[in-house]
């Protein structure tokens, strides 16, 4: 079960050991906190299950009540997914595992859910809306 309290902190010890800098935290059906380099942006996601991914940040639209303006995209960052495995009571998927198949019996994910959404892969199983 994640813990917003612990969330923070893997991602100040990763951003400070990767040389970025945390620039914001946004809270939904699952955290994400953003960490800027000097040459690219990045975001940490966390589900429920404390199961993180790196990904691009997600581009959210306001101007019609809140959309997710993109599906999310997956990284590859083996310093930072180094950095984030060390955290205690988190699991961190490289980019490989979440574009993965989704795997309903191995993750716990709903029978229903994966016939009704049809997620692609086991990030889009993990990091969603509907649940």
């Amino acid at each position: 079960m994640r813990d917003e309290k612990e969330f923070r902190r893997a991602c100040y010890e990763a951003a400070r050991r990767t040389r970025g800098r945390v620039t914001e935290f946004q809270y939904s059906d699952f955290d994400e906190c953003v960490i800027g380099y000097r040459d690219r942006t990045i975001a940490i996601m966390c589900n429920r299950d404390a199961v993180l991914a790196i990904t691009e940040p997600r581009s959210i639209d306001f101007s019609e009540g809140w959309v997710d303006g993109s599906p999310l995209t997956y990284l590859d960052e083996p310093e930072l997914v180094a950095v984030l495995a060390e955290q205690p009571g988190f699991r961190v998927l490289t980019r490989a595992e979440l574009l993965g198949p989704p795997d309903a019996e191995a993750w716990g994910i709903s029978p229903y859910d994966l016939k009704c959404w049809r997620p692609a892969t086991l990030g889009d199983a993990l990091f969603n809306f509907w649940d």
